[in-house]
């Protein structure tokens, strides 16, 4: 599954958090990262928001960024969550300039409705990606729709996937809410640390047989 040759030292994750995203999509990889911290120090994980203002993601859990975009933190790797704020994050000019502020190298993550963003900006054209696959009750209506398949009519050449994980290269997407952390555990791999590495994170987390169940749900495209 080792994309990365070599280990980037001092990883830094940052995640985007905005009005009404879904607190599992951020909070399960920033989980991950906090505890692999245990293991090596170095990692590094926070909260990027639009400005420094406190943030109410669903539930009413209200969080305080890090960073704001004219903060321009130094990243390795950018992941947007979804959840219901989503819909209109795909329509955010400023969130889209700072996507493509991002150096080349810097990893572009989502966890769930995440990648629409990605796919309202063009990115997903021609490459493998995910959403979440389960509906909720309204998407299950005939008012609604489901969450992958609204990504499909998003971005028509993008060839979808039902993997939970998906890696297309520099863009790195997964299904809804709880495959955030299999993304936490594949952020770790793309950073280059090793499978033993990664079991440790996933058993300090008593999360070990469900890695095991999961970890091979992973599409690598060529």
């Amino acid at each position: 599954m080792d994309r990365s040759s070599t280990r980037i030292t001092g990883f830094r994750l940052g995640i985007y958090v905005f009005k009404d995203a879904e607190i599992i999509d951020y909070a399960a990889p920033a989980g991950v990262l906090s505890v692999a911290r245990r293991l090596d120090p170095e990692i590094d994980v926070f909260l990027v928001g639009e400005t420094l203002r406190p943030t109410q993601t669903q539930a009413g859990i209200t969080v305080l960024p890090n960073y704001g975009f004219g903060d321009t933190p130094a990243l390795d790797a950018f992941l947007i969550p979804g959840g219901f704020g989503a819909r209109q994050e795909m329509h955010n000019r400023n969130l889209h300039d700072y996507v493509r502020s991002l150096p080349d190298r810097c990893l572009l993550a989502s966890v769930g409705a995440g990648s629409w963003v990605y796919a309202r900006m063009g990115l997903l054209d021609g490459l493998p990606a995910t959403n979440r696959k389960e509906p909720d009750r309204l998407e299950s209506s005939h008012m609604g729709k489901t969450p992958i398949d609204r990504l499909g009519e998003m971005a028509p050449t993008c060839r979808v996937s039902r993997a939970r994980v998906v890696d297309a290269g520099r863009i790195l997407t997964a299904g809804g809410i709880a495959a955030g952390m299999e993304m936490g555990f594949h952020l770790l791999r793309r950073a280059g640390y090793d499978d033993a590495f990664v079991m440790d994170v996933a058993r300090i987390m008593e999360y070990h047989r469900a890695y095991e169940f999961y970890r091979h749900d992973i599409e690598l495209s060529q």
